[in-house]
C-alpha cells in the first residue's frame, strides 16, 4: 500500500519504517529541509533502539523516502498520517496548530479520495476540526472531494517502539465509516495475524482511549509514589510492598515501581492536556489534577533527601549524577527527574558530575554554559572527585556496580538512589550510606 506520514519525528519515523518494513511505500514529510536532508542522508535525529537499521534498509529498498513536498505526499498515499507535535499551551492543553496546519494542507492539495488518520495524541474532537479545516480548503477551491477522517492512536513506549508497532498489543481505529475500518485493516493485517488485534470504535472514543491509557499508567506511578513516601513515615519497606500488591492479578506488576518521577514527552503532557479538556468540559478532574501534583512532588524527593543528610547545607558539594534520560534505552530528557535535581543542586551551589549511556548529547544542549555540570565518559568516571552519588535513570549497567569502588571514590560515602536498585542491607555493609525511596529513609 501507498502511505504518506505527515511528521519525521518520533511517532512519525516509527511508523513510517515499520510500515515500510511490512512492504508498503512510505513517503515522509516534514517542514523542516535540515531534518529531511539528514535524514535523506542516513542520519537519524532520534534515538530509538533499532529504528536506524530499519530506516537505512527500506531506504535502500526503495520503500522510504523524506520530502519536503506536500504535493508529493498527498499525491501519492491513499493513507495521510498526521504525526506531528502537540506541545502543551500555555494553559496546559494540547496545541493543535501543527496538526491542523496539516489537514489545511492535505486540503489544498488533495485531487482524490484519502484517509486522514491522526496519529498524534490530540484532544477528544480533534477529528472533527481536522474534518472541517480540510472541508474548508477544499471549499475555498470548488472543490467537492470525499475524504474520512480517521483516529488511530500510537501505543509506542520510547526504547521499544519498533517492537511495540511490529507486535502491537492493540490497535485502536476510531472511525464513524465501516469502509473506513476495514481499509485500515487491511493496512494492519501483517501486525495482525496470530490473534486480531484490531479495535474498531467511533472516533471520539478512540481519541478518549489514548489520554485514558496514558493517564491510567500515570496514576500508578504517582500512587506507587505516594506509598512510598507513606512507607518511609510508617518504617514499612515499600519494596516488600510492592510484591504484596502486585501477586493480585486485579493489580499486577506493571508500572507500580516507585521512584523519582515520570517524564518523557506523554505522561506529564498528556495528563495535564486531558485535565484541561475535562475543565473545559465544565468538569473538575480532582483525580488528574491530584496525579500531576503528586508527581511534580516526587521529582524533589531525592533532593530533599540530600538536603536532609547535610544539614541542608550543599554548598561546595560534588554530586556524581548517574542516569539524565527520564527513563532506559532513549535520550529523551523532556521532563526528566534528571533537570529538576541538577538544578536544584546548582541553586543550592553544588556542582555535578553527569553521566549516562545515552542522553549526554542532549545534556549537553539543554545546558551548553552550566559551569556547574561537568560531562563524564563512564559511569565511573562520574565519581571521581565526588561527594557522593545520585541516580534517577535505572540504566542496566547501574544495576550491579562494584560497591567497594564507590565507597573507596565518593567523599562521603553516601548514595542516592531514586531507583531502588540496590537492596539496603548490603548496600550498607559495605561501609555507604544508602537513601531509597519508600524502604525506610
Amino acid at each position: 500500500m501507498h502511505l504518506s506520514i505527515f511528521g519525521s519525528g518520533y511517532v512519525g519515523l516509527v511508523t513510517g519504517a515499520c510500515m515500510a518494513e511490512m512492504g508498503n511505500h512510505v513517503v515522509c514529510v516534514d517542514i523542516d529541509e535540515e531534518k529531511v536532508a539528514r535524514l535523506n542522508a542516513g542520519e537519524v535525529p532520534i534515538y530509538e533502539p533499532g529504528l536506524d537499521a530499519y530506516i537505512e534498509r527500506n531506504m535502500e529498498a526503495g520503500r522510504l523516502e523524506f520530502t519536503t513536498d506536500v504535493k508529493k505526499a498527498v499525491d501519492h498515499g491513499l493513507f495521510q498520517f498526521i504525526a506531528v507535535g502537540t506541545p502543551p499551551d500555555e494553559d496546559g492543553s494540547a496545541d493543535l496548530k501543527h496538526v491542523l496546519a496539516v489537514a489545511r494542507s492535505i486540503g489544498e492539495v488533495m485531487d482524490d479520495y484519502r484517509i486522514v488518520v491522526d496519529k498524534s495524541t490530540v484532544p477528544v474532537g480533534t477529528a472533527d476540526k481536522v474534518n472541517a479545516e480540510i472541508r474548508g480548503a477544499l471549499e475555498s477551491r470548488g472543490k467537492n472531494i470525499e475524504f474520512d477522517v480517521v483516529s488511530n492512536p500510537e501505543f509506542l513506549k520510547e526504547g521499544a517502539a519498533i517492537s511495540d508497532f511490529m507486535k502491537p498489543d492493540r490497535i485502536i481505529v476510531g472511525t464513524d465509516n465501516p469502509r473506513t475500518t476495514e481499509l485500515l485493516r487491511t493496512l494492519y493485517e501483517p501486525f495482525n495475524r496470530n490473534h486480531d488485534r484490531l479495535i474498531s470504535m467511533d472516533v471520539r472514543s478512540a481519541e478518549l482511549t489514548k489520554y485514558a491509557a496514558n493517564a491510567m499508567l500515570a496514576t500508578k506511578i504517582s500512587f506507587m509514589n505516594e506509598l512510598a513516601n507513606l512507607a518511609e513515615r510508617f518504617g514499612a519497606d515499600i519494596e516488600k510492598v510492592r510484591v504484596g500488591i502486585g501477586s493480585d492479578p486485579r493489580i499486577g506488576y506493571h508500572f507500580i515501581y516507585p521512584g523519582a518521577g515520570y517524564g518523557g514527552s506523554c505522561f506529564p503532557k498528556d495528563v495535564r492536556a486531558l485535565a484541561k479538556s475535562a475543565t473545559k468540559a465544565g468538569y473538575e478532574a480532582r483525580l488528574l489534577e491530584a496525579v500531576e501534583d503528586v508527581n511534580n512532588r516526587q521529582k524533589h524527593r531525592v533532593f530533599e533527601k540530600m538536603m536532609a543528610h547535610y544539614g541542608n547545607d550543599l554548598s561546595g558539594k560534588t554530586i556524581a549524577l548517574w542516569g539524565l534520560s527520564f527513563k532506559p534505552r532513549t535520550d529523551d530528557m523532556r521532563e526528566a527527574p534528571s533537570r529538576v535535581l541538577m538544578e536544584a543542586l546548582w541553586d543550592a551551589g553544588a556542582s555535578v558530575r553527569a553521566y549516562d549511556p545515552e542522553a549526554m548529547d542532549e545534556a549537553r544542549r539543554l545546558y551548553p554554559d552550566q559551569s556547574g555540570l561537568t560531562f563524564c565518559d563512564t559511569a565511573y568516571g562520574a565519581l571521581d572527585g565526588a561527594d557522593a552519588l545520585a541516580i534517577v535513570t535505572e540504566w542496566q549497567e547501574f544495576r550491579s556496580p562494584d560497591f567497594e569502588t564507590l565507597a573507596g571514590a565518593l567523599a562521603d560515602k553516601v548514595v542516592f538512589d531514586g531507583r531502588n536498585l540496590y537492596e539496603p542491607a548490603a548496600v550498607e555493609a559495605l561501609g555507604l550510606e544508602y537513601y531509597a525511596m519508600g524502604r525506610g529513609r
